[in-house]
C-alpha cells in the first residue's frame, strides 16, 4: 500500500485498530488495513514504557519529539525506525519487535536538547547520508580560503540539520527529497538534487543470493538505502571544478568486544597503493588494528577516537562487525564498480590526489582532545565514485545494513562465507 507525504499525519490522531492472537503467549499482530491504523497503533504502543536499549523505547523517543516513519514485515518483528526531520534518515532497527535490542545508536542528550550545535549534529542512526569529500580543494565542509582546523569545519545544513520532503511511504519503503545549493573549496556551486530510498529487506533472500541456507535459530533485520544524486545545475562536475560523492555512514552501539572486519584484496602498493589508509586521526595503534592476510579487524569500544579506510584497489563490496558480548552479526553490502575508480579524498589537507580516496571506512569514535565525546558510537562507511556528470546526469549509491543474532553456530557459517573468516577468529583478533 503506497501513500504520499499529504497522508502524513500527526501521531496523536487517533482511529481504532484490531488485533488477532497467535500464540499461546497472546502475541499480537497488528492489523493494518491504512495509514491511519499504523499510527494508531504506534501512538498506543508508545504510551507503554520500554527499558533502554529496546527498539520501542527508541520509537518512543522519537514519538515523543518528531514524525516516525516505521517499516515493518507481516509479524512486525523486523522493524525499521526513520525519521524525515533528521534527513530521512534510519534511526534504529530491531529483530525482535518492540521488546527487542535497538541496533542503531541514538544521541538521547542531542536530541532530547531540541537543539543544534556547532560543527554538527551527531543525532546518531545506522543509515544517514552526507556527500564528500570532507576536506581537501574540493571540499564541501570548509569555507574557500580557510584552514583544514576543527574551528572551521562544518557539516553543511541540507545534511545536518534540514528536514527531507517526503515523497512516499508504504510498510516496506520510504522515499524522500532535497535539494542542496553548496559550494566547494575551490569556489564552485554545485546545485545538487538528492534523493533516497529505505527498503526492508529480506535476511533470508540476501543470505539465499550469498549462498546460505537461512536457520530460524536466528533473528534478523534488513534495510537498504538507495541514494541518487543529479547535477541540476549548467556546469560540468569534473576533476578540475570537483566531484562530490554520495557518503553513507552508520552509527552503531559500541562494546568492549565490538570488532569491525574489512575484507581486501591483497597485492603489491606499487600497482595496488597502500594497504590500508590508517592516519586519519594519527596513526592507530596495532592494538586497536590487527592486519590479517584476508581481513583488517578494528577495535570498535567507543573509547578511542581512529579511523580507517581501504582504497578502490583494495575494497571489496562487503564488510561487517561482530559484538560477542552481545552476539550480533552485522552485515554491510555496497556498491561500487567492477573497475577501480576516482573517489574523493576527504583527508583534512590541500592533497596531491584529491580522487585517489577511499571506498570503505571505519571509524572508532572517542574523547577529542578538550576530553568532550561525540558518543560513544562507532561506524561503518561507504562511498560512490566521484560524481563526474554533466547537467542532469545522476549517480546511485545502495548501502545494506543487514542484523543477525542468536545461535553462534549460524552466524559463524554466515561470517565463514560473508566475510571469509570466523567468528572465532574475530574473537581472537585483540586478544
Amino acid at each position: 500500500m503506497k501513500y504520499t507525504f499529504s497522508l502524513i499525519i500527526l501521531i496523536s490522531f487517533c482511529l481504532t485498530v484490531s488485533c488477532k492472537q497467535v500464540n499461546t503467549k497472546k502475541e499480537v499482530i497488528p492489523v493494518i488495513n491504512k495509514p491511519e491504523d499504523l499510527r494508531k497503533w504506534i501512538l498506543d504502543e508508545t504510551m507503554k514504557d520500554y527499558d533502554r536499549n529496546t527498539f520501542g523505547y527508541d520509537l518512543k523517543f522519537i514519538r515523543q519529539r518528531k514524525t516516525p516513519l516505521l517499516l515493518h514485515d507481516e509479524k512486525f518483528k523486523s522493524l525499521v525506525l526513520i525519521s524525515p526531520e533528521y534527513q530521512g534518515r534510519v534511526i534504529t532497527s530491531t529483530a525482535d519487535g518492540l521488546q527487542g535490542y535497538s541496533f542503531g545508536w541514538v544521541n538521547y542528550d542531542l536530541i532530547g536538547s531540541g537543539t543544534f550545535k556547532d560543527h554538527m549534529n551527531a543525532f546518531g542512526g545506522e543509515d544517514r547520508v552526507w556527500l564528500g569529500p570532507e576536506g581537501g580543494q574540493f571540499s564541501l565542509f570548509f569555507k574557500p580560503k580557510s584552514t583544514f582546523e576543527y574551528d572551521h569545519w562544518q557539516v553543511p545544513g541540507g545534511f545536518d540539520t534540514q528536514t527531507f520532503d517526503i515523497v512516499s511511504v508504504s510498510d516496506l519503503e520510504a522515499s524522500f527529497f532535497k535539494r542542496l545549493d553548496l559550494t566547494n573549496y575551490a569556489g564552485n556551486k554545485l546545485d545538487i538534487v538528492l534523493s533516497r530510498q529505505i527498503k526492508l529487506l529480506s535476511p533470508a533472500a540476501f543470505l539465499y543470493n550469498h549462498g546460505v541456507t537461512y536457520s530460524e535459530k536466528i533473528k534478523s533485520v534488513g534495510f537498504e538505502s538507495n541514494n541518487v544524486i543529479r547535477n541540476n545545475g549548467a556546469e560540468e562536475w569534473n576533476q578540475q571544478t570537483g566531484m562530490p560523492s554520495i557518503w553513507i555512514l552508520g552509527m552503531f552501539r559500541p562494546s568492549p568486544t565490538a570488532t569491525v572486519v574489512i575484507p581486501y584484496k591483497s597485492g603489491p602498493e606499487t600497482s595496488m597503493g597502500s594497504l590500508i589508509t590508517d592516519d586519519y586521526f594519527g596513526k592507530v595503534s596495532p592494538d586497536r588494528l590487527k592486519i590479517d592476510p584476508k581481513v583488517f579487524y578494528f577495535k570498535a569500544d567507543g573509547h578511542q577516537r581512529s579511523k580507517i579506510g581501504v582504497n578502490t584497489f583494495r575494497a571489496k563490496p562487503i564488510c561487517g562487525s561482530y559484538d560477542e558480548e552481545r552476539q550480533v552479526l552485522t552485515i554491510i553490502e555496497f556498491t561500487m564498480p567492477n573497475a577501480p575508480a576516482d573517489y574523493v579524498n576527504s583527508q583534512w589537507k590541500i592533497q596531491d590526489k584529491p580522487f585517489a580516496g577511499d571506498v570503505v571506512n571505519a571509524y572508532n569514535d572517542g574523547p577529542l582532545e578538550n576530553g568532550t565525546q561525540l558518543g560513544p558510537f562507532y561506524e561503518i562507511e561507504s562511498s560512490s565514485p566521484a560524481a563526474h556528470l554533466k547537467q542532469g546526469e545522476t549517480i546511485t549509491h545502495t548501502h545494506r545494513t543487514l542484523h543477525f543474532m542468536g545461535d553462534e553456530n549460524e552466524l559463524n557459517t554466515i561470517a565463514i562465507k560473508l566475510l571469509g573468516v570466523s567468528l572465532q577468529e574475530i574473537k581472537d583478533a585483540f586478544k
